[in-house]
């Protein structure tokens, strides 16, 4: 009987190289952006190193360097200047998001830009959506201006739709929506299993969009539960998404993987603030080979099936890779 050795694969680092089973391209990377309205603001994030909210002068100058660097995609999150209870500055021509769209697209036509659909941060209660009576996401009314919303910033000349609201029926209504509106051509990118994870927390910093009350368990995925989030992605899958994601990443790759064995859906995963923000702090603290430790994560998210990473690490894979 002679002896297996795998250790043939690892004698050098050509033929490492060779048989290298998962692989990370830039092409498969979106870079996150928050916008805000004003000029020449570039405000950084305490909790979250290198991350800004800027202004729309200052995004264009992000998406000069950003194409220098070949990076071609983006997500944008907009901060509006104005809140309310139903997230009315989201629903005009003058959205901070959608203005931002039209400049992007007029200076950079190669720039793919998906955009952030909800009302978190255009809410004065920084819920999702409309709230009935019992202070309550109605999941219903919010619907319908989730589709208003979708319709405008397809109309401003956005690629991708990204729903995170985690509605019952968002993706159906979308396309519906976008399809009657003669949009048929836009993807839809579903935040289909969005987990109720305490990983968001620097994210609600920048987007300025943490609950006055309450939290988002009622509308978001328990974290305990494994085969209701597969489910999640499945029914967007049959209500019309073109790509699906799991957010968190890094500690929900047992649901990456089930989900990637169970669609043949292109699937993104979201490399979020909590996780990108421990690995700068670890960084700073000298306690990580971070290049390194940055490099094996996403390697991990590409061995758990993810074929699209969104990560505000995407311009430091730009010089690693």
């Amino acid at each position: 009987m002679f002896m297996v050795r795998l250790r043939h694969f690892r004698e050098n680092q050509q033929i490492r190289d060779l048989v290298q089973e998962s692989r990370i391209s830039l092409k498969e990377f979106i870079y996150p952006l928050f916008v805000v309205e004003g000029e020449n603001i570039k405000n950084e994030i305490k909790s979250m190193p290198d991350v800004y909210q800027m202004s729309i002068d200052n995004i264009l100058r992000e998406c000069e360097t950003l194409c220098k660097m070949g990076i071609y995609h983006i997500i944008l999150f907009g901060i509006p200047s104005i809140k309310d209870s139903i997230g009315s500055s989201a629903l005009h021509e003058d959205a901070i998001v959608a203005k931002t769209i039209r400049k992007i697209k007029k200076y950079f036509s190669n720039m793919v830009v998906s955009v952030d659909l909800c009302f978190c941060e255009y809410t004065d209660h920084g819920h999702c959506g409309i709230l009935d009576n019992n202070g309550n996401v109605d999941n219903d009314k919010t619907l319908e201006i989730l589709a208003k919303q979708a319709i405008l910033l397809a109309s401003s000349g956005a690629d991708i739709i990204a729903p995170s609201a985690m509605m019952d029926g968002q993706i159906k209504t979308l396309r519906k929506a976008l399809d009657e509106n003669h949009f048929t051509n836009i993807l839809i990118m579903s935040y289909s299993t969005k987990f109720a994870s305490a990983f968001y927390g620097p994210f609600r910093d920048v987007a300025e969009s943490t609950p006055s009350f309450g939290d988002r368990k009622s509308y978001q995925q328990n974290p305990a539960n494994r085969s209701e989030a597969i489910r999640e992605s499945l029914i967007d899958e049959k209500e019309g998404a073109d790509i699906l994601m799991v957010k968190p990443a890094l500690s929900y790759l047992d649901v990456v993987r089930d989900i990637k064995e169970n669609s043949l859906l292109p699937l993104a995963v979201y490399n979020v603030s909590g996780e990108y923000a421990m690995l700068k702090n670890a960084k700073m603290a000298g306690l990580i080979d971070y290049d390194r430790m940055l490099l094996e994560i996403m390697l991990c998210f590409k061995r758990a099936g993810a074929d699209i990473i969104i990560s505000y690490h995407t311009k430091e894979i730009a010089r690693l890779i």
